[in-house]
């Protein structure tokens, strides 16, 4: 059971994590929410992440598929490494670069929110990557151990943390916007400092026996 939890919890928070800073998905879901109500942003939210648990469900698979196969699973966590560290630096000079840029709504083409979400989530290709680089290194560390009730947890904790931040920028964006450009820089700074954690867990299980 505890196992379960610390699946459960490292997951949410993953997948919350990777979810805040400003961008295409939640930005839409304040901008759907602002234009058509806020029971249209939370349908919108919804869509995106059932959007993501479909993808989490294809990372598991794959993660699966290549965790029976230890030579590649070694591989597949050194090529972790390398993405780990771009995205650390990634997400860290988005940070510095959105204190000189204001984030705003962008228009969009007129469709169904639940359309509209589920058309823009599979627009995001690295969210794949990402889960099954999380699966691995959970199963690395002995709490993703494959079984059917671990995958429904980990499918589930990435819907429901990717949720609840479609959730609060459309009920909240309105009285944060004032705010979303210092939200902006730190979202990204505590997201390249996870990217950091995340490659110095994965350089140890590689390289130093403990």
């Amino acid at each position: 059971m505890q196992q379960l939890a610390t699946l459960f919890l490292f997951t949410f928070g993953s997948a919350f994590l990777a979810s805040l800073p400003p961008g295409l998905l939640n930005m839409n879901a304040a901008k759907t929410s602002i234009e058509k109500g806020k029971s249209n942003g939370i349908i919108f939210g919804i869509a995106v992440a059932l959007a993501v648990m479909f993808q989490a469900y294809l990372a598991v698979r794959i993660a699966k598929f290549l965790s029976k196969n230890l030579y590649v699973i070694e591989i597949l966590m050194q090529l972790a490494l390398v993405v780990f560290a771009i995205l650390a630096l990634v997400f860290f000079m988005k940070g510095k670069r959105d204190r000189q840029k204001e984030v705003q709504l962008k228009q969009s083409k007129k469709r169904s929110s639940f359309t509209k979400g589920v058309f823009l989530a599979s627009l995001n290709l690295l969210s794949v990557p990402y889960y099954s680089g999380l699966n691995t290194i959970f199963h690395q560390q002995g709490f993703m151990n494959y079984e059917i009730i671990d995958e429904v947890i980990f499918i589930l904790a990435s819907g429901l943390g990717t949720f609840l931040v479609m959730y609060l920028y459309a009920f909240y964006f309105n009285k944060l916007e004032h705010k979303t450009k210092s939200f902006s820089k730190k979202s990204n700074y505590i997201l390249s400092a996870l990217m950091v954690l995340l490659f110095l867990i994965t350089f140890i299980r590689l390289y130093i026996k403990i």
